[in-house]
């Protein structure tokens, strides 16, 4: 009975040290998204996502057979969904990546690379809280075959070729501008001189 005791006063301790350290980061850092997390932040972060995953989620195995067909689809999933935040070739290096809180992980990197096929396709499907991991599995998670592509394709990205990397690159979400552009390239491009005079009549100084 007193060793259990001992062991909660300790869990105690060491959670009210933990929160004490985040405060401290807090009163420091503010609320800034710039922010780096430090290396402890970083480390019980890890831990945390690690220990609120399910066992039994953490031991399921990519139940799709690994296929070039299957690659291909899931990169223009990723390249649709996932790019924005996380770049076509998982290293996280965009806009929106670069300047969020914890920054988008570089998943070619061990840190996820090491993780189960389960925990993969549990943090696709559930997010993570208080980052900007949302969660895109609706439904019966049986039946999310697109998550368990996008494991597959976490597990190629190490491995991405500049070919790939192209043709995602034609599958990114585009703007209402970068539309217009393409429109006015394309109408240029089949001999509509009004394309391209009507874009230069329309600028203004």
């Amino acid at each position: 009975m007193k060793k259990l005791c001992g062991l909660l006063l300790l869990g105690f301790l060491a959670t009210l040290a933990l929160l004490g350290w985040f405060g401290y980061q807090s009163y420091t850092t503010g609320f800034s998204a710039k922010a780096e997390p430090s290396q402890l932040e970083v480390f019980a972060a890890r831990q945390l996502r690690h220990l609120a995953i399910p066992m039994e989620n953490r031991r399921l195995r990519n139940p799709l057979p690994l296929t070039q067909d299957l690659l291909k689809e899931a990169r223009a999933h990723f390249a649709d969904h996932c790019a924005t935040c996380h770049a076509n070739n998982g290293g996280g290096q965009t806009a929106i990546g670069k300047n969020v809180y914890p920054k988008a992980p570089d998943l070619r990197l061990r840190d996820t690379q090491t993780m189960s096929d389960g925990e993969l396709f549990f943090i696709i499907q559930n997010g993570i809280r208080f980052t900007a991991m949302p969660a895109w599995g609706t439904g019966d998670p049986a039946k999310d075959g697109g998550s368990w592509q996008l494991v597959h394709f976490i597990r190629h990205l190490p491995s991405l070729t500049e070919e790939e990397l192209q043709e995602m690159a034609t599958l990114n979400p585009k703007t209402k501008k970068d539309l217009e552009e393409e429109a006015l390239i394309d109408q240029f491009l089949s001999g509509d001189d009004a394309a391209a005079t009507g874009d230069a009549g329309s600028h203004r100084h």
